[in-house]
């Protein structure tokens, strides 16, 4: 199996990304190739972004109370590709009472202020890493797809 790829993202009007570049940065340092939207993306691009770099995983960054909507809309356009192995996951503020909605609508898991980098990265390592079910063979990364990180954090 490749490396484990995912897309960090930024969806809607929520200028607040710093919480969004720690996660990057701890999952690049724990190995696993990152892909980072920037600010200000529509579902639209993010999932284009995923699509185009062949991720195994989309981490939904959200802190403006559009999650529902946002996560929705993700999880539907997936779904129009046939791009539902690709897991969505997130983090931001959201209320308890909405996790329960998002878990049934297909958002695999929340991570809620508190959660540490270390929770991220084991969840990802062991939903995609060793003794998980291998997804396809995704091929060779794209030259120069990943941002570096390293400036970020």
């Amino acid at each position: 199996m490749g490396s484990i790829r995912v897309v960090i993202a930024k969806a809607g009007l929520d200028g607040h990304d710093r919480g969004a570049k720690v996660v990057a940065r701890a999952l690049r340092d724990a190995g696993i190739e990152v892909i980072y939207t920037g600010l200000h993306q529509t579902p639209e691009q993010i999932v284009a972004a995923a699509l185009q770099e062949d991720a195994d995983a989309i981490g939904l960054s959200i802190l403006s109370g559009a999650h529902m909507t946002l996560f929705a809309r993700v999880l539907e356009l997936l779904r129009e590709r046939d791009a539902t192995d690709i897991v969505v996951f997130g983090g931001g503020i959201i209320p308890d009472a909405d996790i329960a909605e998002l878990e049934r609508m297909g958002v695999a898991r929340i991570f809620t202020p508190g959660a540490s980098t270390q929770q991220i990265v084991d969840w990802v390592n062991a939903t995609f890493g060793a003794g998980a079910a291998a997804p396809a063979d995704r091929g060779a990364p794209a030259d120069g797809a990943a941002e570096d990180l390293r400036d970020m954090a």
